[in-house]
């Protein structure tokens, strides 16, 4: 458990590391402790500051539904490729 509450990045990377154990440990991980409702606005803040649509924490279980809101994917067309 970190000391003080993620923010941003790191608060989306810790959350998405610890979904899988449900959101009262990924709070609890990410500097939350049992203040689950402040864990899950500032996890939808940090997604939207990143571009990403975070509506829960389940979402960051499957990265493919992370919908980005900017940007534009850049990736080859076949491992040959790269």
């Amino acid at each position: 458990m970190t000391p003080t509450p993620l923010q941003g990045i790191d608060l989306v990377n810790c959350a998405r590391a610890n979904a899988k154990e449900g959101e009262t440990v990924a709070a609890e991980q990410c500097g939350y402790g049992d203040n689950i409702s402040q864990f899950r606005e500032s996890l939808k803040r940090a997604g939207q500051e990143l571009g990403i649509e975070i509506e829960r924490l389940s979402d960051l279980i499957d990265t493919d539904r992370l919908q980005q809101r900017t940007g534009e994917s850049i990736a080859p067309d076949s491992m040959s490729d790269l």
